[in-house]
């Protein structure tokens, strides 16, 4: 006979709802459409120029921390989080049946004929093999949607550091592989401010 306990859904908190309500960002992800490699040359050819030549304007600017904390991230997550709300909602709902069915089941295991036990087994197998298929269907789409979404981010968010790096005069901004800025030339918190102003404002059309 099926052993009905060891067929039920093993965890009614599963994986995929604390990944749906506890939205990450893959920093490694992000970190590899913003490396530039040509940045470490251009900082050393910067170094080695003649006292006269060297008075460059230089910044840093913590890639994931920017894409971490600016609105337009916080806006597209939401929007993400909204579309995919009603498949994560049938999701559970099927996980629900699953369990309820099984808790039946094994309730009335005891008094069920052999034809009524095997149809019984037969649709707990069927249910469980839905509820498989929805949670991996549901995570895999999520991961596509969340990488195109992180892309169009990235590359909407480097646009406005090169726009803001003309306004303010800079001649080099580097980005990635930075392992220390003073605070005079780290200006992260300043791109931020301008990131979040242009955000306002277009949402205010």
């Amino acid at each position: 006979m099926t052993d009905f306990t060891e067929m039920s859904w093993s965890d009614s908190s599963s994986p995929l709802d604390k990944r749906f309500k506890d939205w990450k960002i893959d920093m490694n992800f992000v970190k590899r459409y913003f490396v530039m490699a040509a940045v470490g040359v251009a900082l050393l050819s910067a170094l080695t120029l003649p006292a006269s030549a060297q008075e460059l304007k230089i910044g840093v600017v913590n890639i994931p921390a920017l894409m971490e904390r600016a609105p337009q991230t916080k806006s597209a997550m939401d929007a993400l989080q909204e579309e995919f709300a009603p498949r994560q909602r049938e999701f559970l709902a099927k996980q629900k049946e699953f369990e309820e069915t099984s808790a039946k089941v094994q309730k009335d295991v005891a008094v069920m004929g052999e034809t009524e036990r095997r149809n019984a087994e037969k649709e707990l197998r069927d249910l469980q093999r839905e509820v498989a298929r929805l949670q991996t269907e549901f995570r895999e789409d999520l991961n596509l949607r969340q990488n195109e979404e992180l892309g169009i981010l990235q590359r909407s968010l480097l646009k406005e550091v090169q726009e803001y790096a003309q306004q303010q005069g800079f001649d080099l901004i580097v980005g990635d592989g930075v392992l220390y800025a003073s605070t005079a030339v780290n200006i992260t918190e300043d791109v931020l401010r301008a990131v979040e102003a242009n955000f306002q404002a277009t949402s205010a059309r």
